[in-house]
């Protein structure tokens, strides 16, 4: 039994790590890479084995980092099954239609400057045909279920609190009279966060593959978060600016709706216009409201009480694009909120541009942006920054609101790690960048948790 380490090791994209059981190849994600353009889509668009070889797919949530090169490897000659809940079956749907989509589209863009250029033109990774018909692969399975997903190979999912449906993959291998039960978190959530469960607590695992996005970072209270966004609203408003929020689609818009509701209810804040301008965000919210069985007992009763958290009379969801552009016509306080979270794609691009010059203006981000992204040049206020490889003046305020997170922190990982020590041989730290899955792993050993493990890519390890 081994398992081999393919992607989202010492790096927060394109998670992929494979299991090998009795002849049989188990893939644990196939997300996309993220960052610098030309070096993400030629790491894409060559997978690190020959997808006709794997067998199956153990997908943990719908973010495109974890499943965003899907389409691809089923391009390529993948014939299996890609197993996962069923809120993640029903997200993964439209998220990888949206990012098949969102790849023509900025392409064709890029394309007509390579042309100018000389250069030679990108082709999509894949299309929107690709995209659907990777949907008839998925196998989906409720929480606490268990499946025999090839010879040897039980899979069992529980809640990971992370987005809707999301999961901690909970894999019995047996080969040759030896049983061993591996634990993948997937990317684990943070605790009494609004609206979704909290984590579960998998036990008696004896090897690990856990999450360390926030490895050496601890977020700011949940308390804090509705104080704090109510003092960015008003003292943008106060300005006579905008307020932007780059936000992913899946998870973070949907939070930042329902404290923007509560707020505005409490009328900690005035009555602005609120956009959420995003296809994909509209279609997510809707998805949402469907999975009442990912939602904790208060939301749960709220929805009951036929209330909705997700909309009230001033905000607005929009999918016409001719609708997106007026949006910057608006020439008085309003807040857009708008995907993708690292400002790698979609509507956000056009609301950068045209808002970051004026320092009237705010830009409030509200998750994790990966290096070399757009998202976290704006996060370490670069003075000046591309879009669409035009130059632009950073004058906006920029706002990190690391509360909203959906990653559990430090002290949130070291907590689930403890809680699950007791028949762990062996702690595998990933989707992580280097240096914060480098000390996390030092937290464990003062811990005394030794047997914590940082995979560079391509590396192997025995199980058993």
């Amino acid at each position: 039994m081994k398992i081999h380490f393919l992607g989202g090791v010492r790096s927060v994209t394109g998670s992929k790590h494979l299991i090998e059981v009795n002849n049989k190849k188990i893939l644990l994600e196939c997300g996309l890479y993220q960052g610098k353009r030309e070096s993400s889509h030629d790491k894409n668009k060559h997978m690190p084995f020959d997808p006709s070889s794997i067998d199956a797919v153990v997908l943990s949530h719908a973010h495109i980092d974890h499943c965003g090169n899907l389409p691809r490897l089923c391009k390529l000659g993948f014939k299996g099954s890609i197993f996962s809940t069923h809120a993640t079956r029903d997200l993964a749907s439209i998220l990888l239609q949206d990012s098949a989509f969102l790849q023509a589209k900025d392409i064709e863009y890029v394309n007509k400057k390579r042309k100018k250029r000389g250069e030679r033109p990108y082709k999509p990774l894949y299309n929107v045909e690709e995209a659907e018909k990777t949907m008839h692969q998925f196998v989906s399975l409720g929480y606490h279920k268990e499946l025999i997903i090839a010879d040897g190979i039980h899979l069992k999912f529980h809640d990971a609190g992370h987005i809707l449906g999301s999961a901690i993959s909970e894999l019995t291998l047996k080969e040759n009279g030896k049983s061993i039960k591996l634990v993948f978190t997937g990317d684990l959530g943070r605790i009494d966060m609004p609206i979704l469960r909290d984590r579960e607590i998998v036990k008696e695992a004896q090897y690990v593959l856990i999450e360390t996005t926030y490895g050496d970072r601890t977020h700011d209270s949940i308390d804090n978060i509705e104080s704090k966004l109510s003092e960015v609203v008003n003292r943008t408003y106060k300005r006579g600016g905008k307020l932007i929020i780059p936000s992913f689609s899946v998870g973070r818009t949907q939070q930042v709706v329902y404290f923007l509701n509560r707020l505005t209810k409490k009328n900690k804040i005035p009555k602005l216009p609120i956009f959420v301008d995003s296809p994909l965000s509209v279609n997510a919210t809707e998805i949402f409201r469907l999975h009442p069985e990912c939602y904790n007992e208060d939301t749960y009763q709220y929805i009951t009480n036929r209330k909705n958290p997700f909309g009230f009379s001033n905000c607005e969801y929009i999918r016409d694009t001719e609708k997106s552009k007026n949006l910057n016509k608006i020439n008085k306080p309003c807040i857009i909120i708008s995907s993708s979270g690292m400002c790698e794609g979609g509507r956000i691009l056009h609301h950068l541009k045209n808002n970051v010059e004026n320092p009237k203006n705010t830009i409030m981000m509200v998750g994790f942006c990966a290096r070399n992204t757009l998202g976290k040049k704006i996060i370490e206020k670069e003075p000046k920054i591309k879009i669409f490889g035009d130059e632009y003046q950073l004058n906006a305020e920029v706002v990190i609101q690391n509360a909203f997170s959906a990653h559990a922190d430090k002290n949130e990982l070291m907590k689930y790690a403890k809680d699950i020590n007791e028949t762990v041989k062996k702690f595998f730290l990933v989707h992580g960048e280097e240096s914060q899955s480098l000390a996390f792993a030092e937290h464990l050993k003062e811990a005394g948790i030794k047997e914590a493990v940082v995979p560079s890519e391509g590396e192997s390890y025995e199980l058993g």
